[in-house]
């Protein structure tokens, strides 16, 4: 089958790349460079997409129909929110006989309703964080003034529109009133309702699943080690663990609930008090860390390709618990924003923890010895010596990392602690 992957510098696409090379399928990455991450992997045919999904959905889904159609495509698998978005969208550009193995526009759209999720997370056993539903920008110094710090702030959504065209936000952490004020007051009207929450301490896991047909196909699950910024972010150091009732009850019921098709990933924090899973979002598309489950032993893309085959594909639950991934150049920043820090002993202690590895179990999420242009175009990416898009500003006050370029949508982003 040929396989046409969007986002090809993102870190998702590069396993998925990898995994579907790997099963013997023909496998193109577009991308908005000439370079990209994915597209210069090994097997791989890239191909240049010039149009932005958050500038104009309906375009970006016809560029994509249109190569879909010149390439004879039979599945496309779009990897960031604003790609898959724009192609549910815009179904009807994609030429037919095109599998799109996601769900329909009405379900992924529930499951990307932060506040519906939430709703719908309690009843299904999740824990939730402490929650302050601004309906619309009229209530937000009554909601301020009720609030205790430090907190989140969480437009209902990533992806809003703005006019004609979509926008994408990051859940903004406020310490004080002021912080709050300025998170809410730079937000668009199409944020609202916004979520203000209580800062959750604790360990973030995450529960990954393939449902097709009404019936769970495969499960994972894994644990942030270090994150960007150290505080919490993006994933750059995981390990894969059991599944437990914790997380597989509550996230099965969850995603029945959803009437899920397809890949999905629950975010949770690990409260540190209770010891409770506390649900912080659905993406109901790849993950940034993806290549951890498939070095584990769960390949959700070669999966996910087999069932939208129609192919009967036994169930996967076993796999290896304690393999480590590590996103190298993630890692960097990470080890640099803690370098920052005052302090002998904690800079001492993120040089010891940058160092310190387990050849038996560590795997490099990017480097492949069988594969090894990927990790130099990321290299010459964070170095800014190549041309990506534009990153995220961070989500720190104050506290940027070394990188000029890394990919922006690779990982879920609850910016809970």
């Amino acid at each position: 089958m040929h396989i046409l992957i969007t986002d090809g510098n993102e870190r998702a696409a590069l396993a998925s790349a990898r995994s579907l090379v790997r099963a013997g399928h023909a496998v193109s990455v577009s991308a908005s460079t000439s370079l990209s991450l994915a597209g210069v992997s090994r097997g791989v045919r890239p191909l240049r997409l010039a149009t932005d999904p958050l500038q104009d959905p309906a375009a970006y889904a016809a560029e994509v129909g249109r190569i879909a159609q010149r390439e004879s495509v039979g599945l496309l698998l779009p990897i960031t929110d604003p790609s898959l978005g724009a192609v549910l969208e815009h179904r009807e550009t994609l030429p037919a006989g095109v599998a799109l193995p996601f769900p329909d526009l009405a379900t992924y759209r529930a499951a990307s309703d932060k506040a519906h999720v939430l709703e719908l997370a309690r009843s299904c056993g999740f824990g939730a964080p402490d929650t302050r539903i601004i309906a619309t920008p009229g209530e937000c110094e009554a909601a301020v003034a009720e609030t205790s710090f430090p907190a989140v702030v969480k437009p209902h959504r990533s992806v809003v529109t703005v006019g004609a065209a979509w926008r994408k936000l990051t859940v903004v952490p406020v310490a004080n009133a002021a912080e709050c004020r300025r998170a809410l007051a730079a937000l668009p009207a199409g944020a609202f309702p916004v979520l203000l929450q209580r800062r959750v301490v604790g360990v973030g896991e995450g529960f990954f699943a393939l449902r097709w047909g009404g019936r769970t196909v495969a499960m994972f699950a894994h644990r942030r080690l270090r994150e960007k910024p150290p505080a919490g972010g993006v994933s750059v150091y995981r390990e894969s663990i059991p599944l437990e009732e914790r997380l597989v009850g509550p996230g099965l019921r969850l995603l029945e609930a959803l009437n899920w098709n397809g890949v999905a990933m629950i975010e949770c924090k690990r409260d540190q008090v209770t010891g409770r899973e506390i649900v912080m979002e659905v993406n109901g598309r790849f993950w940034g860390s993806l290549q951890l489950a498939i070095d584990a032993g769960v390949d959700f893309p070669a999966l996910l390709v087999r069932c939208a085959a129609g192919e009967t594909v036994p169930r996967v639950r076993d796999y290896r618990v304690g393999v480590r991934s590590r996103w190298f150049w993630g890692d960097v920043d990470h080890l640099y924003l803690r370098l920052r820090r005052n302090g002998s002993d904690s800079r001492l202690g993120a040089l010891r923890d940058f160092l310190r590895g387990s050849p038996g179990r560590d795997r490099s999420e990017v480097w492949r010895w069988r594969d090894p242009v990927p990790f130099f175009v990321e290299t010459l990416q964070w170095l800014g010596l190549l041309k990506t898009r534009p990153p995220l500003t961070p989500r720190t006050t104050g506290a940027r990392s070394r990188s000029r370029a890394a990919p922006t949508e690779s990982a879920p982003d609850s910016g809970v602690r």
